[in-house]
């Protein structure tokens, strides 16, 4: 019979999975090293080792800022959606589409900055962005009315099939 190891002979990283993973939602980096009893840069050099680790799986590492999360990897949604026999399906006006854009490349973003690029209001897209979970409010400029800056979500990442923001297709010149 093998003998299980115990958690104190495990490496950081597998320690690490098993916490992300039971969390099933973003977690914070300084809770994740908390929680493991390590310091930020013993974790911050674990997750590489993670992340190999998870290399040509169904799971894959989504790092968000200062926030991980495992996810099912964009090949393997076919399999899962299947499985679930549910489809994932985000019905996105052209308007909010053209939002959700704005901000993911402009990020942050005011209000009024996304309506000097599309030209139009854009107050129930952003309603229907939040309400998805795509976008989040980040902050509030200290300038004359103290306008919201809008930014994109780990959600939005999900969504899209992206890990991180940087996989967006370049923006054409025209």
């Amino acid at each position: 019979m093998t003998e299980t190891p115990s958690h104190a002979q495990l490496p950081l990283e597998a320690k690490a999975e098993a916490v992300i993973f039971a969390a099933g939602e973003p977690v914070a980096l300084e809770a994740l090293a908390r929680a493991l009893g390590c310091t930020a840069a013993e974790l911050e050099a674990s997750l590489p080792r993670l992340e190999g680790s998870l290399a040509g799986r169904g799971l894959s590492l989504l790092r968000q800022g200062d926030l991980v999360q495992l996810v099912t990897t964009p090949a393997a949604a076919a399999a899962v959606q299947g499985f679930l026999q549910a489809e994932l399906q985000v019905s996105l006006s052209a308007a909010a589409m053209e939002t959700v854009a704005v901000i993911a490349y402009r990020q942050p973003v005011t209000r009024i900055q996304i309506e000097a690029v599309r030209g139009v209001s854009c107050d129930s897209s952003l309603r229907t962005l939040m309400r998805l979970g795509l976008i989040a409010e980040l902050d509030r400029l200290d300038q004359p009315g103290r306008p919201i800056t809008y930014g994109t979500t780990a959600e939005f990442l999900r969504t899209f099939g992206l890990r991180e923001l940087d996989e967006l297709p370049p923006l054409s010149e025209s």
